[in-house]
């Protein structure tokens, strides 16, 4: 068993997947010859097919250690908590939120704003007034039933706490020691 942080162990995973690619390009290389050739890897114990099967086992203990690399960081994301505000989650929920949550309530706030915009826009050139709820001083007037200055606050609080997160999650990656 060995200590590693989540940064160290995140480019273990990158550096075994190029030493795998290599080790396919190699198996490539050597599956296949015609009989009347001599055996390239004749001086290795089994030849070609040794080192072949040598390459191939390689290729599934390297597998083995990302599969126990993964879950150990998967394990330390669901201990770990950051606090971001008033909002505290664990690492995996974080994620989670970052991967499936920001995507869309940064569309619907974007909607939301392109949409007033382009109201305003319209009721402009027909010379309307578009207005805050509350606000119509006549039947004419486009109302708008959303606090913009809330909505602009939404916005910037998203890219607030997207900031901060990232900057959590690389100290965290950084000093969160995992044990493989």
């Amino acid at each position: 068993m060995s200590g590693l942080t989540i940064t160290e162990a995140l480019a273990e995973i990158k550096t075994i997947g190029k030493r795998i690619q290599k080790k396919q390009q190699f198996i490539s290389a050597y599956l296949v010859r015609q009989d009347k050739f001599k055996d390239p890897l004749a001086s290795e114990a089994g030849g070609s097919v040794g080192a072949i099967e040598r390459e191939i086992q390689s290729i599934f203990d390297l597998s083995a250690r990302i599969i126990m690399l993964r879950r150990a960081i998967q394990a330390e994301n669901a201990r770990v908590v950051i606090t971001i505000g008033d909002k505290a989650l664990t690492i995996a929920e974080w994620l989670v939120w970052r991967r499936d949550v920001l995507p869309a309530h940064e569309a619907f706030i974007s909607s939301l704003i392109s949409g007033i915009k382009q109201t305003r826009a319209q009721a402009a050139t027909k010379g309307i007034a578009v207005v805050p709820s509350g606000e119509a001083k006549n039947s004419d007037d486009v109302i708008i039933n959303l606090d913009e200055t809330w909505l602009a606050h939404q916005a910037e609080e998203l890219e607030k706490i997207k900031g901060e997160l990232d900057g959590q999650l690389s100290l965290k990656n950084a000093t969160v020691v995992i044990t493989v």
